[in-house]
């Protein structure tokens, strides 16, 4: 099948990419002049594992291309993916300037029928909007598809060619027909496709990551009730995810959710209930819960320093919102750094892959490390804000040896307790007892 991918950000690129990767002649169309130049020579403009051999192999196999040409792109497909940004505005709701002003574009240059698949997450009664906005322009025939992504950064290669189901939103039976046989390839396994109308699989997107966020904040305030009560959130985490009806996953506490879905879905989906007068009172309390949860780490920081953290120096271990990714999008790293410096502290930082990004966002606000460990030197003590699996079984000796003291404040709960009392670290986590070494 011959597809264009309008948008090479990180849905557009993956699911170009992947949809390549069985057969399909994809061509990637962006207005960013560079970044097509770049990813014609094979360049990756996101970290993503597994992404850059798919993409490699299927540049080289002519079944994956990009151009900044609209028309180029949108002639020969049968299938059109919009997967552009939907960035919040300032009252909460999704900008859909991008995707409706492609609409018009595309309006314009069909000259055939098409399926337009909206891609980016977008709000209950988008398909709508964008039918009529190619409706304004167009003299053909083509049906809009909603069929939202559930791709998790750091596993959406995965996610995209196993995935646990696709959902596909449409009234046209022409379309459902052209969907299945897209999919079919994804799916050999059993795991369904679910077709459904427009608004429901609209609504199913943001229902699904509404939940997950509340599900991780629930979490979260269990872990703050467990320091009041002399609680530990690990066993009641156990306790909990073995009961088959909730289940082990999104149960791990630490400093909030981040990155470019959770945050940005969440108060989308606030938006969309507000705007037909229904008050999503669950969801104020998640967004609330979680901007303070970011910076939870802070105060403790603060009070084993009594207060005053003008002159330290900290070792900040993460800066993504999550591993395997370089997205630093609502990382709470971010606003843990923030509050640091606010507060007259200096920050040397080290992650695999975020630091670029960083530097471009911060510049010399703080300093970066070559390495983990040499982020550790002078430093008064160390902070995990990003659970990359390179800091779940570090070198202790080289951690208290680089530290001025033997102090971790771990946002993510990587340690075991009794361990650190053995080491002798101060080490104060989330949910959990604080470690205070004897003596």
């Amino acid at each position: 099948m011959k597809i264009a991918v309008v948008g090479t950000g990180y849905v557009g690129l993956v699911t170009g990419t992947c949809l390549a990767e069985t057969g399909n002649h994809v061509i990637c169309v962006d207005i960013d002049e560079n970044k097509v130049n770049k990813m014609k020579n094979g360049e990756v403009p996101i970290y993503e594992p597994h992404l850059d051999v798919l993409f490699e192999r299927n540049i080289k196999q002519g079944r994956l291309s990009f151009t900044t040409d609209l028309k180029e792109a949108i002639d020969p497909a049968q299938v059109v993916f919009l997967a552009l940004p939907t960035p919040p505005g300032e009252d909460g709701s999704a900008d859909l300037s991008y995707v409706l002003g492609v609409a018009e574009d595309l309006g314009k240059i069909m000259t055939d029928y098409k399926v337009l698949v909206d891609k980016s997450t977008v709000p209950v009664g988008t398909a709508e909007k964008v039918t009529a906005a190619v409706k304004k322009n167009a003299t053909v025939d083509f049906d809009v598809v909603s069929n939202p992504e559930f791709l998790r950064e750091g596993f959406a290669v995965d996610d995209f060619l196993k995935p646990d189901r696709v959902v596909v939103g449409t009234s046209s039976s022409k379309a459902q027909k052209i969907m299945e046989e897209l999919y079919k390839p994804y799916v050999r396994q059993g795991n369904p496709i679910i077709f459904m109308d427009e608004k429901s699989a609209e609504l199913t997107k943001y229902a699904a990551n509404a939940f997950l966020a509340t599900k991780i904040t629930f979490m979260n305030e269990v872990a703050n009730l467990c320091e009041l009560l002399d609680a530990d959130v690990d066993k009641v985490r156990i306790g909990i995810g073995t009961d088959t009806r909730i289940g082990k996953r999104f149960l791990f506490p630490g400093i909030g959710y981040g990155g470019s879905c959770f945050p940005k879905d969440v108060q989308a989906l606030a938006k969309s209930a507000a705007e037909v007068n229904y008050d999503f009172s669950i969801l104020t309390s998640v967004m609330r819960v979680n901007e303070g949860q970011k910076t939870i780490i802070v105060p403790k920081i603060k009070d084993f320093y009594a207060g005053d953290l003008k002159g330290k120096h900290f070792a900040l271990w993460g800066l993504a919102f999550k591993p395997d990714t370089d997205d630093i999008r609502e990382a709470p790293a971010l606003y843990v750094i923030d509050k640091l410096v606010e507060a007259g502290a200096t920050v040397t930082a080290f992650d695999p892959e975020a630091m670029d990004n960083v530097k471009v966002l911060l510049g010399d606000k703080i300093s970066f490390a070559d390495d983990q460990y040499s982020a550790l030197q002078g430093a008064d003590a160390l902070i995990i804000a990003t659970e990359w699996s390179v800091f779940r079984s570090p070198e202790f000796s080289k951690i208290a040896s680089g530290l001025k003291e033997k102090v971790i404040f771990d946002g993510r709960n990587l340690y075991d307790l009794d361990q650190m009392r053995e080491l002798g670290f101060y080490y104060n986590s989330i949910g959990r007892r604080t470690v205070i070494p004897q003596g």
